[in-house]
């Protein structure tokens, strides 16, 4: 048996639109990572990127389960003494929602080049109109 591998992977890329309304940010996350992976299509390699483009809306309305509200804490630092700035996920829900979406898709990537590339053609959006309505993208139904 010979080993498949994709000639030309970036040549024709979907485009897939995903509705976050009232999903598990884990969950979603999970599923829009195997996406930008291409591990839903048959020509999965692990070492070539033969994924899709993938739109996220309504990431305001995305969905965290417990108290992770008022208790998960998003940390960056600002590079000088004494800056690590900390904010709740109801804060960060208000400021930047994309965020949360965004920072748990690229937890789910691996730590690599290949996952930075992936990781640009993520495109989440707060509320459910995009500007990529002329790449004539597909709904998908995840979860």
């Amino acid at each position: 048996m010979k080993t498949f591998m994709p000639k030309n992977p970036g040549q024709d890329r979907d485009w897939l639109v995903v509705d976050a309304t009232d999903k598990p940010v884990g969950r979603l996350a999970v599923e829009i990572a195997n996406l930008l992976r291409g591990r839903d299509k048959p020509t999965y390699t692990p070492h070539i990127d033969t994924g899709c483009f993938v739109i996220v809306t309504n990431a305001e309305k995305v969905k965290l389960s417990g108290t992770k509200e008022e208790k998960k804490i998003y940390q960056r630092y600002t590079g000088y003494r004494g800056g690590l700035r900390e904010v709740t996920a109801a804060v960060m829900r208000t400021k930047k929602p994309e965020y949360i979406v965004k920072h748990a898709v690229k937890g789910m990537l691996p730590g690599n080049n290949l996952a930075r590339q992936m990781y640009r053609r993520l495109k989440v959006y707060a509320g459910s109109e995009h500007p990529h309505v002329a790449q004539n993208p597909r709904a998908v139904e995840l979860i």
